[in-house]
């Protein structure tokens, strides 16, 4: 591997204990501003509610506070309108602002880091933007779920074919397939509750590992910052990333759901399918076939996962041999982190883009209907209930009626009753109704099942528990 060092020294801020600088490619390859600069705004806010606490414990003056405070959120305004200039010198975000802080206000601006550490002070910053980011993720969430109750009642009671191993297996209705993913990802907005409850709690005060002699209030910076409490131990508050572990997985589930629906739109939208229509400004061209209309944003949903799989391991490898308490192999905890939100929230802002302006084709899901014999276990149930023919013998009879329909190359619903009869010769008129496929849906009436009827109750049900929405249908 080429050696890029050029030899040249640079001088650090905490370069008091050393006799000499850090190698220029020791600087690079030790620098996290490229990406922990998006940090700002957290870092930001977690250094006021700490001035503010300094100064009202009087470790610092209120006339320091006030130009920490002033200072501060000049460089916030400066870094917002592209106006700050971001060096690999300073190495973090946390070191970048405290350096302009002292260009602009001088000596006051180095008590900033009074009883703190940028150990607990990035652990503070990353909780802060992950709890903001999971709001927002959230929110995405809460948004998909909007459109997909929505087409669900507009269709609540359209046919279309259920599947068991990509074979027809029962008629459905398309609404009640629509709010099975409204399910789903109701569990993954549980689950970012879940973890935003349990990141909820301060690092800061915490400092190195050790906590700190001065007469902080931690429980004052923690209400400030709208944390629920401070955390009780310094060692786990500086070395814990369980939270952006929990995120990351929940993170994954998030992902599986939205490829199993971008697998669904892709097979839906085939010319073997034509179930759907997705909207053009979600399907793209081919370069060399001027017919093609590509489902590519569903692809690409259906890839992404491996990409927040990948950053999940990436991140629980990096934990997985840490000792107590911090190392600088944390500092890798951010860019797959970092990546996850990005992924996660583009994908689901995709996927609703989809969902929101896909078309359903009904006729061409009525004609798949019409294949597979999706209507044979509502026969064997016939069987059991109104002949008195136990269920494994119900069952053969069905399949002996089915191999009857595939050898005349019919469906279930163009037998007549003495076709029916010569396997079932105490069969009656009633049971040529059990064989229609608006009668299979219509009896799906237990709870949670496919019914028309049930499908309105469960739109209004999911408006309540997801959305709010407590107006009537």
């Amino acid at each position: 591997m080429k050696n890029n060092s050029s030899g040249k020294k640079i001088n650090n801020i905490w370069g008091g204990r050393f006799s000499s600088s850090t190698d220029e490619i020791m600087q690079e390859f030790n620098s996290s501003i490229q990406f922990d600069k998006i940090l700002y705004l957290d870092d930001i806010d977690g250094s006021l509610a700490h001035s503010e606490m300094l100064c009202k414990q009087e470790i610092i003056s209120k006339k320091d506070f006030d130009l920490i405070t002033s200072g501060l959120k000049q460089i916030r305004a400066e870094i917002s309108n592209d106006q700050f200039s971001f060096s690999l010198k300073f190495e973090d975000i946390h070191m970048n602002i405290e350096n302009r802080l002292v260009a602009i206000i001088g000596d006051p601006g180095k008590k900033l880091h009074t009883a703190r550490s940028r150990n607990d002070q990035v652990a503070t910053d990353i909780k802060l933007w992950l709890r903001r980011n999971i709001d927002e993720i959230d929110l995405n969430l809460c948004e998909l779920q909007g459109s997909l109750i929505e087409k669900a009642e507009a269709n609540y009671d359209l046919l279309m074919p259920g599947y068991t191993h990509l074979q027809v297996a029962q008629p459905i209705t398309f609404g009640h397939h629509l709010l099975a993913y409204v399910e789903m990802l109701g569990r993954d907005r549980g689950r970012l509750a879940d973890c935003r409850k349990r990141l909820n709690e301060l690092p800061l005060g915490s400092a190195a590992l050790a906590g700190t002699s001065y007469p902080i209030d931690r429980y004052f910076v923690a209400k400030k910052l709208k944390f629920e409490k401070p955390t009780d131990n310094s060692m786990d508050a500086v070395s814990d990333r369980d939270f952006a572990v929990e995120f990351m997985s929940a993170s994954s589930l998030i992902a599986i759901h939205l490829s199993r629906l971008a697998e669904e739109l892709v097979i839906w939208s085939s010319d073997r399918f034509s179930f759907i229509k997705l909207p053009e400004s979600f399907t793209t061209g081919s370069s060399i076939m001027p017919q093609k209309r590509n489902p590519d944003a569903a692809e690409l949903i259906r890839a992404k996962p491996g990409r927040i799989f990948g950053n999940l391991f990436n991140l629980m490898t990096v934990l997985k041999g840490l000792p107590m308490a911090y190392g600088k192999d944390m500092q890798e905890d951010k860019e797959p982190l970092f990546d996850t939100v990005k992924t996660i929230k583009l994908c689901l802002i995709v996927m609703n883009g989809m969902v929101s302006k896909l078309e359903p084709i009904p006729v061409k899901m009525l004609e798949a209907l019409q294949k597979g014999f999706p209507t044979a276990t509502d026969l064997a149930d016939y069987l059991v209930t109104y002949l008195a023919i136990p269920f494994r013998d119900a069952h053969h009879f069905t399949g002996k009626i089915v191999l009857l329909a595939e050898s005349k190359n019919c469906s279930l619903e163009k037998l007549t009753l003495d076709d029916i009869r010569t396997i079932v010769p105490n069969a009656d008129q009633n049971i040529l109704n059990v064989l229609k496929i608006e009668n299979s849906v219509s009896q799906r009436t237990s709870y949670g099942g496919t019914a028309p009827k049930n499908v309105l109750k469960a739109v209004k049900k999911a408006k309540l528990k997801f959305l709010g929405n407590k107006n009537e249908i």
